[in-house]
């Protein structure tokens, strides 16, 4: 994107990548997820500089495509045994660490609504209080998983919430996109996520942040701690 830098969309892409460095530090180094996830990131950078995400008036959206390939995933991985048991081997305090990169995305979003790429109100300075996360996380691996400080309801409580803070600024990306579903913010909407490297947020950044999220959960439910 031209009215963006080279040096916010460098940041953003080494985001990007140390976010799946610690997803897959969380896995115990599983080459299978590495490769899975390298071939992913390819796909959306070659769909991303041709502008395949560009196109406003299809239906349904090609925006649906960035995130629906993850989701179908990770409901693929619920609903199997294979899949639950890959669930329960994950690290659980490096999935909590993993959303220290809440923050840095947060100051990007900000920086991108000043290129006027996307609205005011999928910032800080808005409606999304997902930088709390950011901010918390490394206080909730400290005390909950060194430290043991922190009880089961209270890291249940931190996760359900950053699921719910993932969700409104999700909604709010969607519903500021340039669609047919666009409902809001049509002085600025929400370009940044149909070009690369930005399609790396929907597609990559918050899956994996949503999983871990899930993934924690599901461990804290139902696994001795």
């Amino acid at each position: 994107m031209e009215q963006v830098s080279v040096q916010l969309q460098g940041v953003f892409i080494l985001i990007t990548l140390l976010t799946v460095f610690q997803f897959y530090r969380a896995t115990a180094a599983r080459k299978s997820f590495l490769l899975v996830v390298i071939l992913w990131m390819l796909l959306q950078l070659i769909l991303g500089l041709k502008g395949f995400y560009y196109l406003k008036e299809t239906i349904p959206p090609r925006f649906i495509l960035l995130v629906f390939p993850p989701l179908l995933l990770i409901l693929m991985l619920f609903g199997t045994p294979g899949g639950r048991r890959y669930m329960d081997k994950l690290n659980t305090a490096e999935l909590t660490l993993l959303h220290c990169v809440r923050l840095p995305v947060e100051i990007v979003l900000y920086f991108l609504f000043i290129s006027k790429v996307i609205p005011e109100l999928m910032t800080f300075k808005g409606y999304n209080f997902d930088v709390l996360m950011g901010l918390t996380a490394p206080f909730v691996y400290y005390f909950g998983y060194l430290k043991r400080k922190l009880s089961r309801t209270v890291l249940l409580i931190w996760n359900l919430t950053g699921l719910c803070l993932l969700l409104n600024i999700v909604v709010l990306a969607i519903l500021s996109a340039p669609t047919p579903l666009q409902r809001i913010a049509f002085d600025q909407p929400n370009l940044a996520v149909s070009h690369f490297p930005f399609n790396w947020l929907p597609s990559v950044i918050v899956p994996l942040v949503l999983f871990s999220h899930l993934a924690s959960i599901r461990q804290l439910l139902f696994k001795d701690k």
